[in-house]
């Protein structure tokens, strides 16, 4: 008795949704990425350059310990008061002559910063600090700059500093780009973000 010959499947359909499966995840899935904080870093410097002197009073020290406890000049701080404490050190313009601020419109306090082009925020974590609370003070520090800088363009331009930039990466943006340039460049050489993380501590 002849064997009966089976039939042949044709694949061709499947490979067909095969494909059109894989088009489909590869549309629909969201692939999750890690974002991390936009620093510049500054440029290298030669060797034999000695870097600038600094005066104390220019420099706000702020220590995140072990225990996620906040030290600004050597003070126990909460962190919801940190952001108002740094606005009021970058803010109070205490220098005279040359170095005053005419802009500023801190306390004018000579034991604190002349002016915020001099003025720098010296960031001191321990090893052992949460990467939450690292995040959380680097936003207060951040949102100290965002907040001058916002009052400043409001008060010169009539609109916020972040609306500014926003417009400026804007492709449909209609006005003039290159004088909207100069303009946040402007404002960014008045509150110059000069944040300063030192190496973290292990004691």
């Amino acid at each position: 008795m002849a064997r009966r010959s089976s039939p042949e499947v044709n694949a061709g359909s499947l490979a067909d949704i095969a494909f059109l499966l894989l088009i489909f995840f590869l549309v629909t899935t969201t692939i999750e990425t890690d974002s991390g904080i936009s620093r510049k870093l500054p440029p290298m410097q030669e060797e034999n350059v000695e870097p600038p002197i600094i005066k104390e009073k220019n420099i706000f020290q702020v220590i995140v310990n072990r225990n996620n406890d906040l030290l600004v000049e050597d003070e126990l701080m909460e962190l919801s008061a940190l952001k108002d404490a740094a606005i009021a050190f970058l803010d109070n313009g205490g220098g005279v002559g040359p170095e005053a601020c005419n802009y500023c419109q801190g306390a004018g306090d000579p034991s604190s910063s002349d002016n915020p082009a001099k003025a720098v925020i010296m960031l001191v974590n321990d090893r052992q600090t949460e990467y939450g609370t690292y995040i959380a003070v680097q936003n207060e520090l951040v949102g100290a700059y965002n907040e001058l800088r916002d009052r400043t363009a409001q008060r010169l331009y009539g609109k916020s500093f972040s609306q500014m930039e926003e417009n400026y990466d804007n492709v449909n943006f209609t006005g003039n780009k290159e004088e909207l340039k100069e303009q946040i460049e402007e404002i960014r050489d008045m509150w110059p973000q000069k944040l300063s993380e030192a190496d973290p501590k292990s004691n």
